[in-house]
């Protein structure tokens, strides 16, 4: 059994201590993260490895930042989503491990959707970016070899993911547009773990905010997601949401998502 999870840390340096908790208790076999919030050369690479892991880091000095934690050696095939030479933005990485590949994703929010009575940069550089992960998918497809897109998509998929749908409407996150890219995404022929062995599933939520007491009253959200292949589908075992660290102290407003393969 190969176990991968997907967690937005929201400050790699804040969150450590919880991290290193987490880790102890679950050993995931490979852990993505986002959110680093830290350039590479800060990132705590000494107290990771003291827990058996390899880290590979994307990182970006007060922003964004993605990683790859692996108990196993990874090859590393992508440290930016191609299509754009000049998005220095740290929300993509990408490793191999045998025949699967893997990648920790952060999407753009993309808020506010609007600026001035026009369509704001944030959302046209959101949906930009999805136009280049679907470019990308349909590439990795190709290889007709198993793969695993994990992270914080910053997308709402249906309205049973978000604790007010009707608040939502005009939220970057759930707005037409944003969705009707996630369908696209899906379409290719993709699995959406988590909805795939979960289908009726209600309150699945993997964010709370830290504001109006999110996390007591449940307001919640799911955009934590896992994408599989065909190939990778067929190995999916199981596909769940540990709530469980959202309520320790200094949380991360995310928490994790993990995926069960049969070993590859």
């Amino acid at each position: 059994m190969l176990t991968i999870a997907t967690w937005n840390v929201n400050s790699i340096k804040v969150r450590l201590p919880n991290l290193q908790l987490w880790l102890k208790d679950v050993q995931p076999d490979i852990l993505l993260l986002q959110e680093l919030k830290c350039q590479e050369d800060g990132f705590p690479f000494l107290e990771i490895e003291a827990l058996g892991y390899r880290a590979y880091v994307v990182g970006q000095k007060t922003y964004n930042g993605v990683a790859i934690l692996s108990k196993e050696p990874l090859d590393i095939t992508h440290k930016a989503l191609p299509g754009d030479a000049e998005d220095t933005q740290a929300r993509y990485i990408e490793a191999r491990r045998g025949p699967l590949t893997v990648a920790s994703i952060y999407l753009p929010n993309g808020n506010p959707i609007e600026e001035d009575g026009a369509r704001g940069p944030k959302f046209a550089y959101k949906l930009r970016w999805l136009q280049r992960l679907e470019e990308h998918v349909r590439t990795l497809l190709a290889s007709e070899q198993p793969f695993v897109l994990g992270g914080d998509y910053n997308i709402i998929p249906q309205a049973e993911d978000v604790y007010d749908p009707k608040g939502w409407e005009q939220d970057a996150l759930f707005h037409p547009e944003s969705r009707a890219a996630w369908r696209r995404l899906c379409g290719l022929g993709l699995t959406e773990a988590f909805r795939a062995l979960h289908p009726d599933e209600k309150q699945a939520y993997t964010f709370w905010d830290y504001q109006q007491g999110a996390w007591p009253k449940n307001w919640g959200l799911r955009i934590d997601h896992f994408l599989l292949s065909p190939e990778a589908a067929d190995m999916m075992t199981s596909c769940t949401i540990d709530r469980t660290p959202r309520g320790w102290e200094k949380a991360s407003d995310h928490t994790p998502v993990v995926l069960q393969l049969n070993a590859v």
